[in-house]
């Protein structure tokens, strides 16, 4: 590479990387952050002007705006003083911008004050610091999400409906078709891309699968530390845009983006391993389910209710769970062996490989927070000695989900939310209250709006 020799740091990045310049010239540095809603922020420039020991700066305010872009008045001391933060790379996040016209370089990047510490409100560190509490009981947790999403006609008018895509046959999806191959292969060029665009970025996709819509893929990731699966799964999402809209399509991460098709979900399979051994602890010697595994799930069952809003961040995530035609989005805080019915579902597989899928996450989480908060759950299970509710072995009765139910709506979970004392401490009382103060601004807005159906039925009829 003719690279100038003051970037030293280039050659100590992926060998992905380097394969994909190719002895090309590196034209731009991305410097990217995470937000709230999951979507990169951040600044770009050329090569010359990016060096990793170089300051680079933000102001705080990018986490007092609501998804619409809105800023939120907070009770914040000199909230609009907007202090800048520091942003500091993480060389390990270091990839390749595939869908670049030339060459570019995308890093993720950690949130600190002027004086080096943390940025509470900075998802990535949310995270961090719910690792950090595993860590200081000797383990380690482990996870592996599942995306699923839409791939759409481009939607260009919001006030008409999300549509199927075209296919390769010249028509448009509308039936179910759960596990299809060959409505996998309707979309063959954009997997192609997606695949063509992750071999570059240096990322790997375990499965891909046709879900239930029309239209919906699922991608699993391979199983990994916290941190590193939530970086993948915010770089899979730029990735899967990017390929959809190359194609003539768009990808959407919604919940539920179209009324009469299932919804998307994130599901988050989750273990704990001892640092020392390196063993699963949901497991005993002898191969059967540990205390600490049942104290996970009864952590899990007892707070998430409370963790809604991280889990189900918008309001239209809630329309997920409705619906007869949503029968694989649980509604409940039930738990059972390999049981699709439950929220909490305990799959097939062997001592080591114990763990416990969390089905309620929706796709349109932000992974740092999601994966935080399911894990927070299961960590003060662990803790408190948490006792699980007995395990479903076949659907709930109606009465068993009554006991178990999860908030029917966004404004319902944001209250429960509210006196979830134990889970914001562990979580940050700080950045809890600025979420908080965030969605409810978003909540507002959503119902300031009037919508089609209201002046369907409304308009000439009351």
């Amino acid at each position: 590479m003719s690279q100038p020799a003051v970037n030293f740091w280039l050659d100590a990045l992926p060998k992905a990387f380097l394969a994909y310049l190719n002895g090309r010239r590196l034209d731009e540095v991305e410097c990217i952050v995470p937000d709230l809603n999951g979507m990169s922020r951040g600044k770009a420039m050329p090569l010359n002007k990016f060096s990793p020991e170089a300051p680079i700066f933000l102001p705080i305010s990018i986490f007092y705006q609501t998804i619409t872009g809105q800023d939120v008045e907070m009770d914040i001391e000199n909230q609009w003083a907007e202090s800048d933060m520091a942003l500091v790379p993480d060389m390990s996040t270091a990839m390749a911008v595939p869908w670049a016209k030339t060459p570019a370089l995308q890093i993720i990047h950690d949130l600190q004050d002027l004086d080096g510490n943390p940025i509470p409100c900075a998802p990535r560190n949310v995270l961090k610091r719910v690792i950090g509490m595993y860590r200081d009981k000797g383990w380690q947790p482990i996870v592996a999400p599942e995306l699923e999403f839409y791939l759409t006609k481009p939607n260009i008018d919001p006030n008409e409906p999300i549509q199927p895509p075209v296919g390769r046959n010249g028509r448009s999806g509308t039936s179910l078709q759960s596990y299809s191959m060959t409505a996998i292969d309707e979309y063959g060029p954009v997997i192609d891309t997606i695949y063509e665009y992750a071999e570059a970025a240096g990322l790997h996709i375990d499965s891909v699968i046709q879900e239930d819509g029309a239209g919906q893929v699922e991608f699993n990731l391979t199983h990994g530390d916290p941190l590193l699966l939530a970086d993948q799964v915010f770089y899979f999402k730029r990735i899967i845009r990017e390929a959809a809209l190359k194609n003539g399509m768009f990808a959407t991460f919604m919940a539920k983006p179209m009324r009469d098709q299932p919804g998307s979900a994130m599901h988050i399979h989750q273990s704990v391993v001892d640092l020392a051994s390196g063993k699963n602890v949901f497991s005993s010697e002898d191969g059967s389910a540990s205390d600490l595994f049942r104290y996970f799930i009864g952590g899990t069952q007892k707070h998430l209710r409370e963790i809604m809003p991280f889990i189900a961040p918008n309001v239209n995530s809630y329309r997920r769970f409705e619906g007869a035609d949503n029968s694989s989005a649980p509604t409940n805080t039930g738990w059972g062996y390999d049981n699709r019915a439950t929220g909490l579902r305990v799959p097939n597989s062997g001592a080591q490989d114990r763990r416990l899928e969390n089905r309620v996450v929706g796709v349109d989480a932000n992974p740092y927070l999601a994966i935080a908060a399911s894990l927070v759950c299961g960590y003060l299970g662990m803790v408190n000695g948490v006792e699980p509710s007995a395990p479903a072995e076949s659907e709930l009765e109606e009465e068993q989900e009554a006991s178990f139910y999860i908030p029917a709506t966004f404004d319902q979970a944001l209250r429960i939310f509210e006196g979830a004392d134990t889970v914001r401490q562990a979580l940050g009382e700080d950045f809890c209250q600025l979420y908080a103060a965030v969605k409810n601004e978003e909540m507002r807005l959503f119902h300031r709006e009037i919508s089609p159906w209201e002046r369907q039925h409304l308009l000439l009829n009351v």
